[in-house]
């Protein structure tokens, strides 16, 4: 279990936490001399029961908020600390409005010096804090007067304390710790300590700094000050990391994962509001907390007053952040606390921020919680899910393909769909190409890739590819001869085309290939005729132009893609001379024939040589 001290300056939390554990948690040279706490400093309480409680006494004054903030992140619980001499402060509110704001469950208020209160003194101090955290909405766990310098009260306080119960952890998510200290032991190398938020860690794991996401192993490990073989969530870490790895290239607020991580810019939140915050604006500059790391960036609201608690933050740094997260936003001058900010979302969509059915997503996604089950569904609702990106948000030690079963969505990959997209998917490709077919009644339909292109631009290849076999296979899309359309499109000639196309076929019977001016030329018709009702030809499958206007029949093409498997099968390759000498024609025309197979796919060009790519094609 993980409490943080907090209070004013001169309150006393560093004494009181020195009688209640025997440890100074003031481990600076400078922090001795000035009896002030300038950063974070740590200390273990052991009980007969067995329990340990770590604790994080941060500093409380405001030049020294930033190391505060690095404090109070994956807490169980707080304890706030108010001299009765001094009572309720600017820094005391500030205090309990950052520890409210980072999710901290409860509070446990000490009255230190308590020995220089009068009964009625103390008896209106807790009036004043009881009042104070209901306006915060923090649960008060006790108000307890205490003395550390005649020790009166702490042994009550002690078993107070350890008579807490730890706020839940999720054992299945991936091991995740926040580093506030990085040092070297003589003789162990180095040792990185911090706040484990999820997941759990063994001596002998390797683990990925966030950095620069360099593997390392974990030698061994403190946990609560104790030396162990295993450290959970909501428990004081100190690691032992071996590896290629020095103390300078670890800062404070970076991160080790038990998976390679992925970092955010932009990320979608729900605002916890302070009953006094300033009104918000849109795209105002602001300094965003997380762990023990600490950005700028911009506040960007969505919606009107009424969805006012939901924004999003773009992040002049990117954070390393999962759903649910805590954040704590303050202004551009870093003097003032706006707002606490809960992650919602790690990928926001580019387009459509401020849609009715954008902001319906957004409250739904808030109101799903630690319900992987319920965001998935959400997500899926609105289209496709990287269930990668997924499972990093929600930091799932497995794939999350288990909740893909239970909603019964549809995979392609990595890629998830709910039931009803999927069909809009499949609706969205059939409307396309209904009107493709009004628009232009002489094609026969439109290649694949076409098709995607004009119905479903910015969905993944894969999935579009595979939504066209699903409605081939159920026969409401069909395929001819690569063209895609529906059932009921077909191309025929007219009776005028038909006319003109039995003079052509006579004079295309031949072997040779022929071009549209002597066809337009022995047909008795001019080329602007003839050019059009060939190109259509082509798409009825009845003729193959080898180059712009330069026409073959099919069959004659497909002998001769039966030729060039024969030469490969012979010789390993196809070439112009043994290609020439099998079809009797010149040099040039089986060059251009040979270069329109390499086009198609059938072969692939290597040198002189021409290899066999697809030798389904023509077949």
């Amino acid at each position: 279990m993980i409490i943080a001290t907090a209070g004013h300056v001169d309150h006393g939390k560093t004494s009181l936490l020195h009688a209640l554990t025997g440890t100074n948690a003031d481990r600076l040279p400078e922090e001795q001399r000035r009896g002030m706490t300038l950063d974070l400093g740590y200390a273990f309480l052991e009980h007969a029961n067995g329990t340990r409680i770590g604790f994080i006494d941060v500093p409380g004054h405001e030049r020294f908020l930033s190391n505060m903030l690095a404090g109070v992140g994956g807490l169980d619980h707080a304890l706030l600390v108010v001299a009765c001499d001094d009572g309720v402060m600017a820094q005391t509110r500030e205090h309990l409005a950052i520890l409210r704001l980072a999710g901290v469950p409860a509070l446990t208020v000490a009255l230190s010096k308590s020995d220089l209160a009068t009964p009625a003194r103390l008896a209106a101090l807790q009036a004043e804090i009881e009042a104070l955290c209901a306006a915060h909405q923090l649960p008060l766990a006790a108000v307890l007067p205490v003395s550390s310098h005649r020790g009166t009260g702490i042994d009550a306080l002690r078993s107070h304390l350890a008579s807490l119960t730890p706020a839940a952890h999720r054992p299945q998510q991936r091991f995740r710790l926040a580093i506030d200290r990085a040092f070297t032991i003589k003789g162990s190398g180095l040792v990185v300590s911090g706040t484990a938020l999820s997941g759990s860690v063994n001596v002998g794991d390797t683990l990925y700094l966030s950095s620069d996401k360099r593997r390392v192993r974990v030698r061994a490990l403190h946990t609560q000050g104790q030396a162990g073989d295993t450290a959970s969530a909501g428990e004081r870490i100190a690691l032992n990391l071996a590896g290629d790895i020095s103390k300078d290239d670890i800062r404070r607020g970076d991160w080790l994962f038990s998976q390679e991580g992925r970092s955010s810019a932009r990320i979608s939140v729900q605002l916890e509001l302070l009953p006094d915050s300033p009104p918000l604006k849109h795209w105002q500059a602001v300094h965003i907390h997380h762990g023990a790391r600490h950005t700028t960036g911009h506040l960007a609201l969505l919606g009107d007053d009424s969805f006012a608690p939901c924004a999003e933050l773009a992040l002049d740094v990117p954070l390393y952040l999962a759903d649910n997260d805590r954040l704590i936003v303050r202004d551009a001058s870093a003097r003032h606390t706006l707002a606490g900010a809960r992650v919602l979302e790690l990928s926001p969509p580019s387009r459509a921020k401020r849609s009715a059915a954008r902001l319906a997503q957004l409250t739904a996604l808030s109101q799903s919680g630690s319900d992987d089950k319920r965001c998935l569904q959400v997500l899926a609702a609105a289209g496709r899910v990287d269930l990668d990106a997924f499972a990093w948000a929600r930091q799932r030690s497995d794939d999350a393909r288990v909740l893909v079963g239970q909603l019964q969505l549809v995979t392609i990959g990595a890629l998830a769909y709910s039931a009803d997209y999927w069909q809009s998917l499949k609706h969205t490709l059939l409307q396309r190409l209904a009107e493709l077919h009004l628009a232009q009644p002489d094609q026969m339909g439109a290649a694949r890739s076409r098709l995607k292109r004009l119905a479903l631009p910015s969905e993944d290849t894969a999935t579009v590819m595979h939504a066209i076999d699903q409605l081939l296979q159920a026969g409401l899309m069909c395929e001819t001869r690569g063209w895609l359309h529906l059932p009921q499109h077909s191309l025929a000639f007219t009776p005028a085309e038909d006319a003109l196309w039995q003079r052509l076929a006579m004079h295309l019977a031949s072997d040779d290939a022929r071009w549209v001016r002597d066809l337009a030329q022995d047909a008795g018709s001019d080329e602007d005729s003839v050019r059009p009702l060939l190109k259509k030809a082509a798409r009825l499958g009845h003729v193959i132009a080898i180059v712009p206007d330069r026409y073959y029949p099919s069959t004659r093409m497909h002998e001769m893609a039966r030729i060039v498997r024969q030469l490969v099968a012979e010789h390993g390759f196809a070439d112009a001379a043994s290609f020439r000498n099998r079809i009797g024609a010149g040099r040039k025309l089986s060059i251009q024939i040979l270069e329109f197979f390499d086009k198609s796919g059938l072969t692939r060009r290597q040198g002189d040589r021409h290899l066999l790519r697809d030798g389904t094609q023509f077949g």
